[in-house]
């Protein structure tokens, strides 16, 4: 009896073509990073779309909510050199504020982070200081200095200072012990310590609470030319709702946050050039 063998019948899959896929990934990435680079501005192109819209369909007058182009309206017909005056009062002054606020609260910081004592003694009184309420101390202030820059200097440094004590002792102080024990094995003084340990690690908390006080700076100086002032975008805009002329007050208002905006993105520029190590990985 021979053995005879039956040769298995060959099978084949139906080919499936793969190539499409390629150029199908390769368009989907493109539209996610076309969404991630442009939804912000298309998400407040829409808002400005149904704000305007919806001031046309429910017929809101423009002294309670004026449509954004009425506010376009009113902010272009503003003369230049009146805006340019108002701008520069309240620039002049929140930069004074924010320069003096870093010039006392970094070394204040690093007075607090070196001794203990020093920081029980004063942390309390910091945190008194900013829990006033500034709108309410605001009026003695001008009445105690007089009507000048001088006050609403000191009123934007209250507002703007301490964020940045805070951040800054909490930088220091996140030091990691094993470089400390180190620097301090290597018999490293106090001050190279702090200059070479402690502030570089606490550049990126630095850098953070000083972006963030920018647009406090801003919100001081709006304060206090709400108090007393003759001129700045504060007053501005408290002499326009006076009138009832709404949408000058929102075209102020607009101009305060792009000055806020583009403060920001100075120091978030200035941190790039000069500390690049301290940003984030995707943001190097």
């Amino acid at each position: 009896m021979s053995d005879t063998t039956a040769a298995a019948p060959e099978t084949t899959l139906p080919e499936t073509d793969a190539a499409p896929t390629a150029p199908a990934a390769g368009v989907g990435t493109t539209l996610l990073a076309w969404l991630d680079r442009f939804a912000p501005a298309l998400a407040f192109a829409a808002a400005l779309a149904v704000w305007e819209a919806a001031t046309w369909v429910f017929a809101i007058p423009s002294f309670l909510l004026p449509a954004p182009s009425a506010i376009v309206a009113a902010g272009l017909a503003t003369p230049a050199e009146v805006w340019l005056g108002h701008i520069w009062a309240t620039l002049r002054v929140a930069l004074m504020g924010y320069l003096l606020a870093i010039a006392v609260s970094v070394p204040l910081a690093v007075a607090l982070a070196s001794s203990r004592l020093l920081s029980r003694t004063l942390y309390p009184m910091l945190v008194v200081v900013q829990s006033t309420p500034i709108v309410a101390v605001a009026p003695i202030i001008v009445v105690t200095l007089g009507a000048s820059d001088l006050p609403r200097v000191v009123i934007t440094f209250l507002i703007t200072f301490f964020p940045i004590v805070v951040s800054t002792v909490t930088g220091l102080l996140s030091t990691p012990e094993e470089l400390i024990e180190l620097s301090r094995s290597l018999r490293a003084g106090r001050s190279r310590e702090i200059l070479h340990i402690r502030l570089p690690y606490a550049v990126p908390h630095l850098v953070s609470a000083l972006k963030i006080s920018t647009t406090l700076a801003v919100i001081g100086a709006v304060v206090a030319e709400f108090v007393a002032a003759e001129r700045g975008l504060g007053f501005f805009i408290l002499f326009s709702t006076s009138f009832f002329k709404i949408p000058a007050a929102f075209a102020g208002l607009v101009v305060l946050v792009a000055i806020s905006l583009a403060l920001f993105r100075l120091v978030g520029l200035a941190q790039k050039m000069l500390v690049p190590w301290s940003l984030p990985k995707s943001e190097r």
